[in-house]
């Protein structure tokens, strides 16, 4: 399976991930041994160059100790005695001649011209001795002694081309061993991102296969417990999510359909009867059950066209500074005008954020449906709570079962014979109300009144400046003012 695929792009080929995590793995390794090496380099010579440097120092002092502690003489014996490869020491007089020297080469010419004071030490790198034929690097320290009232001076020539040496073999070692290092780490990174890619491409292969005929499909999920194990459970979450939204696309198509076809075919007959009339006595027999049929068609569209924009987010709000006491008010007093039934209506100023055309769509459809339902009696509460402004809506109809009560919010819902489309019902109200008050970040819920009765609830959020308050109003009484 070939997961380094080559995407097209504007600017031509691209590498895959598996090439350009390899490449990049490979740079980034290739610069940190690069840096790294020098560094270590650098460090490695400062540090063996101040080994050298301390122990030519330690030399010359103990060589001056010995001058202080005996005298000249003794400290040449010193000298001798103690000579070691790879260094050279000599005392020189006040006058720049070799009184002693660790070696007999070195006691015919001073090793430095450097004449320090007393208890003063100089240094001076050499690129070789030519008194001693030695090509090597050195180091010089030199270092001034007053004995008996004559300054001597204390030579210490240590070579320091072995700390070279070694620098120079420690960088051909990583030199030599950076370009293996490297095609480790590129193999390495290569295998380890083929396989990570080989689940992705698993993924990608499976998700491929699903086609919205077969949206129950869902990908393998590997046991990792890593990113391509929550990669795959989010795609099968995602999955999830599309079949229910086909689902329930389909059968909102469906419904639709169901719905609309018992207008148009009442339509369709009534223009094919009055047709067939030459007279002109069906048509006008007919034309008020058409009239009907074609405005309950209209609001039926219309309603269906609400509800597929709070689905989809493109609802459009205008939303405002809103006196939800006076939206309610209003729909309390169209309420009366054309219910039978006893309405009862206590309402606290209240005011909220949001589009007061929709909040009044909201309001009018669970009002609409109370009126439908109610015995004889319908109460409405407007009150600020901690949580905000909230509404409730009781009639003594019976209450929505509590097993339909989240269901009742879905569309074309109808619970029973009574709550049927020759009612009045569409089944579409109380979803479009659920779906406004979500867009207004509000909540609708329904319940039982405590004397058996039905109640629908709607939050709101709070209110930013509640106004001053007002007499709540009686709305049973019919001389008691419409507004709060």
């Amino acid at each position: 399976m070939d997961t380094d695929r080559v995407l097209p792009s504007a600017g031509g080929a691209r590498w895959g991930v598996r090439k350009r995590a390899t490449a990049t793995a490979v740079l980034v390794v290739a610069a940190a041994l690069a840096v790294g090496g020098l560094v270590l380099l650098v460090l490695l010579q400062t540090s063996l160059v101040a080994s050298t440097e301390t122990a030519a120092r330690r030399q010359a002092a103990d060589v001056i100790a010995q001058i202080s502690g005996q005298d000249v003489a003794e400290a040449g014996q010193y000298i001798v005695s103690t000579a070691h490869t790879g260094q050279y020491v000599q005392i020189l007089t006040p006058g720049g001649a070799v009184f002693a020297a660790s070696v007999p080469a070195a006691k015919t010419v001073a090793l430095t011209s450097l004449r320090p004071g007393h208890g003063q030490t100089l240094t001076q790198d050499v690129s070789g001795l030519p008194s001693l034929r030695d090509d090597d690097d050195f180091l010089i320290i030199a270092t001034g002694a007053d004995v008996g009232g004559r300054l001597y001076t204390v030579v210490v020539a240590a070579t320091v081309q072995v700390q070279a040496d070694t620098v120079s073999t420690v960088a051909w070692f990583i030199l030599g061993a950076t370009p293996l290092l490297l095609v480790v780490v590129g193999v390495s990174v290569w295998v380890l991102v083929g396989r990570s890619l080989r689940q992705v491409e698993r993924i990608r292969g499976q998700v491929a296969g699903i086609s919205a005929r077969n949206l129950d499909g869902r990908v393998d999920v590997p046991p990792t417990s890593d990113e391509i194990q929550a990669l795959a459970e989010t795609m099968n979450m995602m999955l999830g999510r599309l079949q229910a939204s086909d689902q329930e696309q389909r059968r909102f198509v469906s419904d639709a359909s169901h719905e609309l076809r018992s207008p148009l075919a009442t339509l369709s007959a009534g223009v094919e009867i009055a047709a067939a009339d030459a007279s002109g006595a069906t048509w006008e027999h007919m034309k008020t059950v058409l009239a009907g049929e074609t405005a309950r068609m209209r609001y039926l569209v219309e309603d269906l066209l609400t509800l597929a924009k709070t689905n989809d987010g493109g609802l459009r709000l205008e939303t405002t500074d809103v006196d939800l006491d006076d939206v309610l008010n209003e729909e309390v007093r169209r309420l009366r005008s054309t219910s039978t039934r006893r309405i009862e209506a206590s309402l606290e100023p209240s005011r909220i954020t949001g589009d007061p055309r929709r909040l009044a769509q909201v309001i009018r459809n669970v009002l609409d449906n109370a009126d439908r339902h109610a015995a004889s009696r319908i109460s409405i509460t407007l009150r600020n709570t901690g949580s905000g402004a909230q509404i409730t809506i009781d009639n003594d109809g019976p209450p929505v079962p509590a097993a339909d009560r989240e269901r009742i919010f879905e569309r074309f819902v109808r619970l029973d014979q009574s709550r049927s489309r020759e009612s009045g019902g569409s089944g579409l109200g109380l979803a479009i109300a659920a779906g406004i008050m979500t867009a207004h970040h509000g909540w609708i819920r329904t319940g039982e009144t405590l004397g058996g009765g039905c109640r629908f609830e709607l939050g709101f959020a709070p209110a930013p400046e509640p106004r001053q308050p007002k007499d709540p109003v009686t709305a049973g009484d019919p001389r008691a003012p419409d507004t709060p």
